[in-house]
């Protein structure tokens, strides 16, 4: 399964969202900018977020996206979901009605597993846990830069 860039470029617009949780709403020029996303097309990304209820505009002179909820609550399967549709590597995972061998093959049962681990998986990172993620990331890469320095 390939994610898209509307599903992998979603998930960075959030990371930033939730790395600035709780200082204001962030501009889309900026928000844009830091991820390097084209302003048109993140906007285009937004609209379902905020469908979906995941983020809230703040209009006017200091408004922007920021998230609609702690980050602890809000899963990368939320926000892949969202973007992507249903996560079903198949169709017949999808809609049993897709195909009239899904009662008694067993390939279906193994495609059925492997979406059913990639929802789990999906679900139980929040953006709390990317924010940790990156913060410790830029950490390691802080102490790397000043030993190659020192």
């Amino acid at each position: 399964m390939k994610l898209s860039t509307r599903g992998r470029y979603g998930v960075r617009a959030m990371l930033e969202l939730a790395i600035n949780a709780g200082k204001g709403p962030v501009p889309l020029r900026d928000l844009a900018s830091r991820q390097e996303i084209s302003a048109k097309y993140l906007e285009q990304l937004l609209i379902p977020l905020k469908g979906a209820g995941l983020v809230k505009s703040v209009r006017g002179a200091r408004g922007g996206y920021l998230l609609s909820s702690d980050p602890d609550s809000i899963s990368l399967y939320d926000i892949v979901r969202s973007l992507e549709g249903p996560l079903a590597p198949v169709e017949c995972v999808q809609d049993a009605n897709y195909c009239d061998r899904v009662g008694g093959c067993t390939v279906h049962m193994v495609w059925g597993d492997m979406g059913q681990l990639l929802v789990d998986f999906l679900s139980n990172i929040s953006l709390a846990e990317m924010v940790r993620r990156q913060k410790e990331r830029d950490r390691n890469c802080q102490a790397a830069e000043a030993a190659a320095v020192g």
